[in-house]
């Protein structure tokens, strides 16, 4: 078993980054910024955007946080968004999900400018993913097949099985690897929780990719021996013996799948770092295309 590890692949990414950037410095070109939006007081989102602020700082991106509290209305903060389209400083525009009860993420979501959509989860992004014109692919997703890549994993021929249809990953997964090209040639089924047999649908997968936010659903008995698994789940489980009174699960019982799988990454140290590093990476491409 080959433990898929993210922090090498998103350390080879930053490191390239770090370099790029270096460089544009140099010729006196612009320095990427992003604009991180947080709502509100979740302690898992301000992690995620912490987290995020951090990774940029450490390749040379500029980064700023706008944070507000979770009485802001709903027109306010899409004025705050139109505010940060119009400014040419700004290269990348993330708003930190979810948001409050009274605030539309569809309206968020499109009113941030394509140009600037590093989430890719624009419909004018996804609509530009599915017809495979260029585009910023949504930053999970993206980091996924880069994982693949670095692990020299193809994935032509192979049987892909995705469980979880979200448009964050599920989805546009599903379209990217039957796609033809380096990353795609597979032929993908996009499982969820209505789907009949998913058990016997798993056992034929060559592929395993699980995003459907249930700690440690995916089993051994769910797996044909040497299948590769791709675990998306981050999920909070209580543990006693941990300082914080939780432990960090996937969707896989990583214990018994690992016996029995050929590729394997975990939870964490797997998939999340590696969202990170492709959010970087469309955060510098997006200033490339607004600043040549």
């Amino acid at each position: 078993m080959i433990l898929m590890e993210g922090k090498p692949v998103a350390a080879s990414i930053k490191n390239e980054l770090k370099a790029a950037i270096s460089k544009r410095s140099k010729e006196n070109k612009k320095t990427p910024h992003l604009a991180a939006i947080l709502v509100g007081n979740n302690g898992a989102s301000e992690t995620y955007v912490n987290s995020k602020v951090k990774n940029c700082l450490e390749v040379g991106i500029i980064s700023s946080l706008f944070k507000y509290e979770n009485n802001i209305t709903e027109s306010e903060l899409l004025q705050q968004i139109k505010m940060l389209n119009e400014n040419d400083d700004i290269d990348g525009i993330l708003v930190q999900l979810p948001l409050p009860d009274h605030i539309s993420e569809k309206k968020v979501i499109t009113t941030i400018s394509p140009a600037k959509d590093v989430d890719g989860f624009n419909p004018v992004s996804v609509g530009n993913m599915v017809l495979g014109f260029p585009t910023f692919i949504s930053a999970t997703p993206y980091g996924i097949l880069l994982l693949l890549k670095y692990y020299n994993i193809s994935l032509k021929s192979k049987h892909v099985v995705i469980i979880g249809r979200s448009n964050i990953v599920g989805t546009p997964l599903s379209i990217l690897l039957s796609r033809n090209n380096e990353f795609g040639n597979a032929t993908v089924t996009l499982t969820h929780s209505h789907t009949a047999d998913l058990k016997e649908i798993c056992r034929s997968a060559d592929v395993i990719i699980a995003a459907i936010g249930k700690p440690q659903f995916i089993k051994a008995d769910m797996i044909k021996t040497g299948a590769i698994v791709i675990d998306v789940g981050i999920n909070r489980i209580k543990d006693d013996n941990k300082k914080n009174g939780y432990a960090l699960v996937g969707d896989v019982d990583f214990e018994s799948v690992s016996n029995k799988s050929s590729y394997i990454s975990p939870v964490p140290g797997g998939v999340g770092l590696m969202t990170i590093a492709a959010l970087l990476k469309n955060t510098f491409n997006a200033c490339i295309y607004l600043h040549p």
